[in-house]
């Protein structure tokens, strides 16, 4: 499918972190994307009104830190929404782990062993080459040999302990098993694939338990096939919006 010939679709994008940004699927998701800032003001979208695809970003708080992020009941109910729906939906890192509370599932908060930073890499479960989303990542991860795994970066310290009852889970890293999974019509990553290495110092600096230099010193000699990671997560995605469009036949 060749992207650039298709109109455009609507994708709504919650940023739940000033320093949580859509980075470089800012480019890569194309230009009618609605932006909401939840942490700025921004009102949450009526479930009617999520658009074509709906993207949820990660952020500080946890998922259950309705106190220090009060739109997160909403933005639980809102994913919820979106499954129910049918809606393509992607959730990263926060956003995958609001995705599995929101549907049953159950996140530790400072879960060990400890902080996820920086290189990852992702290993892909049975069942991941035939995922609409993350099918092209686990096929192009079985054709390096290397036990089918693709590179990534990551910067978490809770983390997802009980998957949805419904859900596949489709993706492990050596420090946490549920590093990707879909529920429905929706896919979760614990891994930031939209993250770029100026991004990934930032967040480095931000945290005690993390040394910059060499987070940064073991991911730099891969930052091709990092961003490559992303390219085609991103693609995927998009591909799987503009399908269902086509599908419904209609616009939302």
């Amino acid at each position: 499918m060749n992207l650039q010939l298709l109109d455009p679709v609507r994708i709504t994008v919650v940023q739940n972190s000033p320093d949580v940004t859509l980075d470089t699927f800012a480019d890569l998701l194309g230009p009618d994307v609605r932006l909401v800032r939840p942490f700025a003001g921004d009102a949450l979208p009526d479930p009617t009104d999520i658009g074509d695809g709906l993207v949820v970003l990660g952020g500080e708080m946890s998922a259950y830190a309705d106190d220090v992020a009060p739109w997160l009941p909403a933005l639980r109910a809102l994913l919820s929404a979106a499954v129910i729906s049918a809606v393509p939906t992607l959730g990263i890192c926060l956003g995958a782990q609001l995705l599995a509370v929101a549907c049953g599932g159950h996140v530790q908060v400072a879960a060990p062993p400890g902080r996820e930073a920086g290189l990852t890499r992702v290993f892909w479960r049975t069942g991941a080459e035939a995922d609409p989303v993350l099918g092209p990542l686990a096929r192009a991860a079985a054709g390096t040999g290397k036990r089918a795994r693709s590179l990534t970066l990551s910067m978490h310290a809770d983390a997802i302990i009980d998957l949805p009852e419904d859900a596949t889970w489709l993706g492990m890293s050596d420090m946490y098993p549920y590093q990707a999974f879909r529920v429905g019509s929706a896919v979760g990553v614990q891994f930031h694939p939209e993250a770029s290495f100026s991004t990934l110092r930032a967040w480095s600096d931000q945290h005690a338990d993390t040394d910059t230099g060499n987070v940064l010193a073991e991911a730099s000699p891969f930052e091709g096939e990092v961003r490559e990671t992303g390219r085609l997560l991103a693609d995927s995605f998009l591909a799987v919006v503009h399908d269902d469009v086509a599908r419904r036949g209609v616009r939302a």
